[in-house]
């Protein structure tokens, strides 16, 4: 299916043409927040939790813990890419989601089993202790662990680009009100996500500790059960975008015809792609009359960088009626100059992610050696459970952000979300090396000082994460979904997921070269190589981890100016896809001369 003819066509749940006054909106979007809550919930008791079952319970060790944990996490985002691709080629994004949410639903409940019975986990050994040579989950049992482990990445993976875009594509881009509630939407499912996060860190984490971890991933079932039920509770009010094919063909075509006609030569002047129906200099008003109330959807602005891709709309003189895969339209090209585009600012936040996963593994170790006594009390905090302070600020800052911040900065910006989401997603990239510069001086106290420290001192790596993550993460999705055509927003979505998938990854390589090149007489096998944290240098690793931030905060810099100087102002060389299935450039040679027209 070419490009052109993915526009914004919403079905019911029969099919049917939406009908405006019951289809889709807040009312409908409701739902997904729902089912975005109760998975957040289930899936995050378990991965922030996992280390300590790891280690404690399977018998892995330290480091080899938190790598298990690292690539778990990785994998559920590196398959988010599948569950994108799935629901705009072929499943839809409801039909992926409920197929999904019951096979990670399977995954949850095989994991309460292994946990329950004894015959599939290790004899109860204390790895902390030196006495004791604990023996590692192997063969059978250790398949069984690995098999439901990586039901819930799959289960979890293919829902999560979904249940963003799902949400998205309640609000119609032709309808400008609804249009600009989609910065709100962002939002408030980010809200739906600190939620969802906040009860899993607290009940859900508290249950593990004490009832075991049968019950905490019985729980985490449960709350999966509930968001299917979420999901398909709505299914009389969503807007649905039927799949439309394979999503990879017209961007191979776009190559395939470049790469053919690499030899042809592009004209210098980009309006003759456009047959001349774009003159930014004469007709810029008559542009905007032709293209009023066309939906933002469905229109893309000239990008002036790749112009090599041009020539794959380029008509040769000597055939009648080209192939699509040797000749494309002018909307196909600049999507495809789209998504390349969208890489670098992709990689930029990987390194964001990597802080996140030492948040989640070392940071969780480094709370458990800490005095955690609430305010001296018998109240003890739960290691793992270090991560809700985030979203306790969090749940109160979103709605300030949207209510307060937003308004404020409109003003004086006049940008309809107060600053861009590329805007956003630099702040954020900013203020994360903060967070590793408090880890650090946090664990060098803690190795210093004679008795356990409170657990209160590791509050402020979290808290600050947590403050970047909202601008970042919510900036992130927000501005892929905006770049994307019609028939394509789940598959970007999931790039941005991705992003979280390469975090995970560069961390365990991280771990696994610092201990390669920190491996020496007086560190014994490497800064991290040690099952215990007053052994290794992990104040060390984490200054690393600053350094990368604001290296990576720079290299941000660049290539999102690199990227705002590639998009023509709006106005300016805009394509619409609606009926664009014959907009070509016919270009040739005559006298010299350079030939541009519509066919």
């Amino acid at each position: 299916m070419d490009i052109e003819a993915r526009h914004e066509i919403s079905v019911d749940w029969k099919g049917r043409p939406c009908r405006n006054n019951k289809h889709g909106g807040m009312k409908a979007a409701v739902f997904v927040l729902g089912i975005q809550a109760f998975e957040i919930m289930a899936i995050a008791a378990v991965g922030n939790n996992l280390i300590t079952y790891v280690f404690n319970e399977m018998h892995f060790a330290l480091s080899k813990s938190a790598n298990i944990v690292t690539n778990f996490i990785g994998t559920i985002f590196l398959l988010s890419l599948l569950g994108g691709f799935l629901s705009d080629s072929y499943l839809g994004s409801f039909w992926t989601m409920l197929i999904f949410g019951f096979v990670e639903l399977s995954g949850f409940i095989l994991l309460s089993v292994q946990a329950h019975l004894p015959q599939l986990r290790p004899q109860k050994c204390n790895m902390l202790s030196t006495q004791n040579i604990c023996e590692e989950a192997d063969g059978f049992k250790s398949t069984i662990f690995f098999i439901a482990l990586y039901l819930v990445a799959l289960g979890s993976g293919c829902l999560k680009p979904n249940m963003i875009a799902h949400g998205a594509d309640q609000f119609r881009k032709d309808d400008p009100l609804q249009s600009k509630k989609l910065s709100t939407y962002f939002n408030t499912a980010y809200f739906s996500f600190c939620f969802g996060e906040l009860i899993a860190l607290t009940v859900l984490v508290w249950v593990q500790t004490r009832s075991g971890m049968d019950i905490g991933f019985g729980v985490s079932a449960a709350a999966m059960a509930f968001a299917l039920v979420s999901l398909v509770s709505g299914v009389f009010f969503y807007r649905n975008k039927p799949p439309q094919g394979s999503i990879f063909t017209p961007i191979a075509r776009v190559f395939v015809a470049a790469i053919t006609k690499r030899k042809q030569v592009c004209p210098s002047n980009p309006e003759f792609i456009y047959g001349g129906l774009a003159n930014p200099l004469n007709n810029l008003n008559s542009i905007n009359r032709s293209h009023e109330g066309a939906s933002h959807a469905n229109k893309i602005r000239y990008t002036n960088k790749l112009r090599f891709l041009d020539k794959a709309c380029i008509k040769t003189q000597d055939h009648e009626k080209e192939s699509p895969w040797r000749l494309c339209t002018a909307a196909q090209v600049e999507q495809v100059k789209s998504l390349i585009l969208l890489i670098p600012i992709f990689a930029c936040t990987i390194v964001f992610n990597t802080v996140l996963a030492q948040l989640q593994t070392f940071s969780v170790q480094q709370g458990a050696l800490m005095d955690n006594r609430l305010f001296s009390g018998s109240f003890k905090v739960p290691p793992a459970s270090l991560q809700s302070i985030p979203y306790i600020i969090l749940i109160l800052l979103v709605p300030m952000y949207e209510l307060l911040f937003v308004p404020f900065v409109r003003g004086i910006t006049g940008h309809s979300s107060g600053i861009t989401p590329l805007q956003r997603i630099g702040v954020g990239l900013f203020t994360v090396t903060f967070s590793m510069v408090a880890a650090a001086m946090v664990e060098q106290k803690r190795r210093e000082s004679e008795k356990p420290i409170s657990i209160l001192w590791i509050a402020p790596q979290f808290l600050v994460f947590g403050l970047s993550e909202m601008f970042t993460a919510v900036g992130l999705i927000e501005f892929f979904y905006k770049q994307s055509l019609a028939g394509m927003q789940s598959f970007l979505t999931s790039m941005t997921y991705c992003s979280y998938s390469f975090g995970f990854y560069l961390s365990s390589v991280l771990v696994s070269l610092i201990n390669k090149f920190t491996n020496n007489s007086f560190t014994h096998g490497g800064w991290l190589s040690d099952n215990d944290l007053n052994k290794d240098r992990l104040d060390l690793f984490y200054w690393v981890l600053a350094a990368l931030s604001i290296l990576n905060f720079f290299n941000y810099l660049f290539w999102s100016r690199w990227y705002s100087t590639s998009i023509q102002p709006d106005g300016e060389y805009v394509v619409d896809t609606n009926g664009e299935e014959e907009q070509r450039m016919a270009f040739s040679k005559e006298g010299g001369n350079e030939i541009g027209t519509m066919l």
